[in-house]
């Protein structure tokens, strides 16, 4: 494992991501990428007692997948990293709880998908574990109830709002493998440029994201043309567009090889999702059904994954405060 530029890093050792599960709500499975999708469930409570409950439940489910699809054992797990939107990581305590493996809890807000799989791949690539757990989760019941409005309220939502996704994605990260491996990670920084409306989620981590990924195309000596994609997780279409300009500026014209998770995960004109989706299992859900399958069949040979996450909380926001942005990059490849 190398040092490269000034935030990045490439791995001697291979580092892959061997499995991969997704479970989402209903709304997502009646989207463009409902059939990628390893279980849709119908109720917004898994069959719990709660929203909060329920999202418990996909971070069980989706981590007992990704581990069986890897034919491992819970104890071959040598650690577990893991977040969600909720105070205090709930969602991942009370979905982890009783599989006995250690874990990191982490909070990258909608970034944490990114977050999990860097720190697994540093895990793995430095030979301190064969075989990691990265999970991300959100729900929009969730984290509207913490976020904005009860949904009781039933307030008007903006044309810059984005739909939080319900789901989860869990991914086995490890020293064996095939077809899908982790070649180099981006750790992003705190960008903040003084935007302070938490209904227009793409204009907070737009810039968190251009930050990004000028840094690993320098870092790692790259164009835009060297990826196949270059996936941001959940700006939608307003983030999309002010990423576009402000990488311009930078001299970079990545219009071709852009995609946006938030974007391809529903269908704004028919599910009125206006901007598009977001929260941690947006980019999550995505990566595990759709990205990761395209990579493993040599359709596409290498992307930049990066999630993006806006830094806000109920205290910070109602005190006043800017949102914050952040995003964490992955490079994965297809290797045969």
């Amino acid at each position: 494992m190398g040092i490269c530029g000034k935030q990045s890093l490439d791995f001697d050792r291979p580092v892959y991501i061997l499995s991969s599960s997704s479970i989402v709500g209903k709304k997502e499975g009646d989207g463009p990428l409902g059939s990628c999708f390893d279980m849709i469930v119908e109720d917004a409570t898994v069959g719990q007692d709660s929203w909060e409950q329920g999202e418990s439940e996909l971070v069980k489910k989706a981590a007992e997948i990704a581990i069986r699809k890897a034919k491992l054992k819970q104890e071959d797990i040598r650690y577990a990293f893991a977040g969600d939107l909720l105070g205090q990581l709930i969602a991942t305590t009370f979905g982890l709880k009783e599989m006995n493996i250690p874990l990191y809890g982490i909070y990258g807000a909608c970034s944490t998908a990114g977050e999990a799989l860097g720190l697994g791949a540093m895990a793995v690539g430095a030979g301190y574990a064969d075989h990691v757990l990265a999970v991300a989760s959100s729900h929009f019941g969730s984290a509207e109830k913490q976020f904005r409005f009860p949904l009781e309220y039933g307030n008007q939502r903006p044309l810059a709002a984005t739909w939080t996704v319900t789901g989860c994605g869990a991914f086995v990260v490890s020293s064996q493998g095939s077809g899908a491996k982790i070649t180099g990670i981006t750790t992003g920084k705190i960008v903040d440029y003084g935007v302070s409306d938490s209904m227009n989620m793409g204009a907070c981590m737009a810039p968190a994201a251009a930050d990004l990924i000028y840094q690993n195309l320098v870092d790692f000596n790259r164009k835009p043309e060297d990826y196949d994609r270059i996936i941001t997780g959940d700006l939608g279409k307003v983030g999309q567009q002010i990423l576009l300009n402000l990488l311009l500026k930078n001299g970079y014209d990545i219009s071709k090889q852009h995609m946006d998770c938030g974007i391809e995960i529903f269908d704004a004109g028919t599910q009125d999702t206006h901007a598009g989706g977001s929260g941690c299992g947006c980019s999550a859900v995505t990566l595990a059904g759709y990205i990761l399958p395209k990579l493993k069949s040599g359709e596409w040979n290498r992307v930049l994954f990066l999630p993006t996450g806006a830094l806000l909380s109920t205290v910070s926001f109602n005190e006043g405060e800017t949102i914050p942005g952040i995003a964490h990059g992955v490079v994965i490849e297809h290797e045969g």
